[in-house]
């Protein structure tokens, strides 16, 4: 198990924790908790949006991935990464899995078929089914105790072959920050508490943080 960062060629969001401490109410964290329309499709307030080629050239390359090999990312959405993990590595088998209908529903036409509905705490796929699971900034939307239900889950499918990336941050400043930008994040910690989460689950794959500054 070991920190790695699989999403540093992602690039960089330019974030106004100004406007987001303004515009932040009680209606929009419950509404983007909802992982419907608004979230998805809405204003940035809602909080989504990604370009994911570099990061799954880094997957595939981490994990020494191949045609034939099965990679599950829980907490796909519409499926932006799987499709480009398919496209770097021509003849892998990709899947995704997201507790959010509206955004299955709106997936990417390459990725048709391959997303299932589901949630984290029960993934719906046979003991060490896949040569790496993955999941980004979508296991801190539980509460702690499922955290690592769903750290478990990552685990049993594939032992020492997860990449899980959470929210978290490393100084006060940046817990503070964190806070004022918070919509989903529902268990949050530093890097030592989340790490007690990973121990707790008997999680043995690699990790990486999602931090506010």
């Amino acid at each position: 198990m070991g920190e790695v960062n699989l999403l540093a060629k992602l690039p960089k969001p330019k974030r106004s924790v100004q406007t987001r401490r303004t515009a932040k109410t009680p209606e929009i964290i419950e509404t983007s908790r909802q992982f419907g329309e608004l979230h998805f499709d809405g204003p940035r307030e809602y909080g989504y949006g990604g370009r994911w080629i570099p990061v799954a050239e880094d997957v595939v390359q981490h994990f020494g991935l191949k045609r034939g090999d099965r990679v599950l990312d829980v907490g796909c959405a519409k499926g932006f990464l799987v499709k480009d993990l398919m496209a770097v590595c021509p003849g892998l088998e990709a899947f995704g899995l997201d507790i959010s209908e509206y955004a299955l529903m709106r997936c990417e036409p390459e990725v048709i078929g391959r997303l299932h509905l589901g949630n984290a705490l029960k993934l719906p796929f046979p003991d060490g089914s896949f040569q790496a699971v993955i999941s980004l900034n979508t296991v801190h939307n539980l509460e702690r105790a499922d955290c690592v239900r769903a750290v478990r889950e990552i685990q049993r499918l594939a032992p020492g072959r997860g990449f899980i990336q959470v929210d978290s941050y490393r100084t006060p400043e940046q817990r503070a920050t964190f806070e004022e930008w918070v919509l989903t994040a529902r268990f949050h910690d530093y890097p030592e508490g989340w790490l007690k989460v990973f121990a707790e689950a008997g999680y043995t794959g690699d990790y990486y943080w999602t931090i506010i500054e």
